[in-house]
């Protein structure tokens, strides 16, 4: 079975060759041949994750290596693949969801006379970030890291003839650069370290090596990740990247893009454990972030942003449940395949509404829509369920757990953390609720399109409700499959490690604690938006939900502090160089130059002053000599 490994990437790397250079020929069909490369991959992933069920857990990693990528003396990569249970959680996630959104995109693109090409892109995007999860060294996952980066780019700019969509793409490529310049640094690290980046020598070695090389290194992962996973301080992109078409939008943020973040995190597990400094700036980013992309999604009134905060928020979770160590590394990767089905679920029914309502994006024009699009409600409605935290539903399960993981960090860090994870419980339940009303409840505020013509809401074609659906089902039954008999954690325990660390309160506080902030973020938004007409035109609101709206100034930060800090820099080098280095330079052959000015006299052809010159020499030489005899 291990020869299979290669044809997880090679199908949809086929896919995007063929759409991408195969012409207009294939246009009529170019999509059932993306979807469908895309869904072999699924099936090989499929026949290897039966396979890996057949063996004992110490012998479910396979290995595949196809041929010596770079053979330089001290120096070499293969190209060769690696697929345990860590990998085939996300190979199984990335090509499953991957190959749903190809179906729904076949509908939802139905119209755009570039779809050969779309498809091209998301074979692309797929190929690449397989080939991230599934490399055997550190050096590979970097390629397939660029190829994820090239083809976000692609994706997201894919309407470039809007020049926000081109803007947007722009900004995702080069916020991800300053990571991926992260990513390359820990790499050289690990070869100056270890003498190899491959991922069972390095980790092998990893408790060999001091604490300050672990901390530089894990630093530098960190900063990667928060470059694909959106964290603060890159996070800027991920808002922005709504201008791609929605299909985009539940591939990069559900499934994908980023979640890079989270799995070189829990990857590089034995690096973090080993520099427990880095694991602490971890848990503070995932904190911080959470916090700050749940804020932000309470005050978007573009149902796309407004989810993408949501994203922002949750992957936050993820991280910050990753920085716990053994604690966290099993519910972080928990969480993140729930989030890949109700999430992925919810941007496929923002654009279900959106096809309904002539692309509108602004919840406060929607309305009532319930009973106009009634399988787009029910299943956008239990992917809200799932991620608020409803009991019995999958982000029940997985955001609780690392809300428990948390408090077992122990001391105040645990304290501190546990509070911030509940208080994004609560947010989340306002913001996400928020959605709810102001899309399929209460009265209609439709408003006709920039041509004048009105909305006439109306439910999604087959190829658009069947993956909803699809993932609807996995929102409900995810989490509760996961942790009965403890699957998950027993299937990962052998790659991650797990401990239980040592909570202050018990998992029935917990849960209860969790319930009351539910139910607090809920009134709250039904307090606010469903009890009284809501207003097509946003109230100017506090200084807070002005600042929230304008993702809280991080635009504005990044030019003062990046853009404008740059340009003063380049500005000081200049200076530098034309005031200290021209000035040595040009001042030392100003100097040779009058010198030789003043020598040049000495020179001037005639006899007469050679004659003198001569006649004074031999007096001086003379007058020294009687000097020196006379002392």
């Amino acid at each position: 079975m291990e020869n299979l490994i290669a044809l997880l990437v090679a199908a949809p790397l086929l896919g995007a060759v063929v759409l991408l250079c195969g012409g207009r020929r294939l246009d009529k069909v170019g999509h059932w041949i993306g979807t469908l490369l895309a869904a072999v991959s699924f099936g090989i992933g499929v026949a290897l994750f039966a396979d890996m069920l057949g063996r004992t857990a110490e012998d479910r990693t396979l290995t595949q290596k196809l041929y010596t990528w770079i053979p330089v003396e001290g120096f070499q990569a293969d190209m060769a693949f690696q697929l345990d249970q860590l990998s085939m959680t996300f190979v199984l996630l990335i090509s499953g969801v991957g190959t749903l959104i190809h179906v729904y995109s076949i509908g939802y693109m139905e119209h755009d006379e570039r779809r050969r090409r779309f498809f091209g892109y998301l074979n692309l995007f797929v190929a690449a970030m397989l080939l991230l999860v599934i490399a055997d060294n550190y050096l590979l996952l970097y390629f397939g890291w660029e190829g994820v980066g090239l083809a976000s780019y692609l994706l997201i700019g894919f309407w470039q003839h809007k020049p926000s969509a081109a803007t947007a793409a722009k900004k995702a490529f080069l916020v991800n650069r300053v990571g991926d310049i992260g990513l390359s640094i820990a790499i050289m690290l690990m070869f100056t370290t270890f003498g190899t980046f491959t991922f069972g020598p390095v980790f092998g070695a990893a408790g060999e090596a001091s604490e300050g090389k672990l901390t530089a290194i894990g630093l530098m992962l960190l900063l990667a990740a928060c470059g694909k996973s959106a964290q603060v301080p890159l996070q800027s992109w991920l808002g922005d990247a709504m201008e791609g078409p929605t299909p985009v939008s539940a591939l990069i943020h559900a499934a994908t893009m980023v979640t890079a973040g989270v799995y070189l995190i829990v990857r590089s597990a034995a690096i973090f454990n080993g520099a427990p400094d880095a694991q602490l700036v971890v848990t503070v980013v995932g904190a911080v972030t959470l916090l700050f992309g749940a804020i932000v999604g309470c005050a978007k009134d573009d149902i796309k942003k407004a989810l993408a905060g949501s994203t922002m928020s949750q992957i936050g979770y993820m991280i910050l449940a990753a920085g716990l160590g053994p604690i966290g590394y099993v519910f972080a990767i928990m969480h993140l395949v729930t989030h890949g089905f109700f999430k992925a679920g919810l941007f496929l029914g923002a654009g279900s509404v959106m096809h309904g309502m002539n692309d509108e994006v602004d919840m406060r024009k929607y309305g009532g829509l319930r009973k106009y699009m009634p399988v787009t409600f029910v299943t956008f409605g239990l992917g809200y369920l799932a991620i608020i935290g409803f009991p019995g539903l999958s982000g029940f399960f997985s955001k609780d757990m690392i809300i428990e993981a948390a408090f077992a960090k122990g001391g105040t860090e645990g304290w501190i953390l546990g509070g911030v994870t509940l208080l994004g419980a609560g947010i989340t339940a306002f913001y996400m609720t928020r959605v709810m009303l102001l899309t399929f409840f209460g009265e209609k505020r439709w408003q006709p399109d920039a041509e004048g013509h009105p909305p006439h809401p109306h439910e999604s074609p087959k190829s658009m409700t069947v993956p909803m659906v699809i993932l609807a089902f996995g929102s409900v039954f995810a989490g509760a499959f996961f942790e009965i008999g403890e699957r998950f954690l027993k299937w990962l325990e052998p790659v991650t490690g797990y401990s239980h660390g040592d909570s202050p309160v018990s998992a029935m506080t917990v849960t209860a604690a969790t319930m009351v902030m539910l139910l607090v973020g809920v009134g709250i938004a039904w307090a606010m938006y469903g009890r009284g007409p809501v207003p097509v035109v946003a109230p100017r609101g506090s200084l807070l939900t002005r600042a929230a709206r304008k993702d809280l100034y991080q635009d504005d930060f990044n030019h003062v502090v990046l853009v404008r800090g740059g340009e003063h820099l380049t500005r000081s080098l200049v200076y530098l160089d034309h005031s200290v280095v021209d000035g040595v330079v040009n001042g030392t052959a100003a100097s040779v130059g009058g010198l030789s000015g003043r020598l040049r006299k000495l020179q001037n052809g005639y006899a007469r002053s050679y004659a003198v010159s001569m006649f004074g020499g031999t007096v001086v030489l003379i007058a020294a000599t009687l000097l020196m005899r006379a002392v």
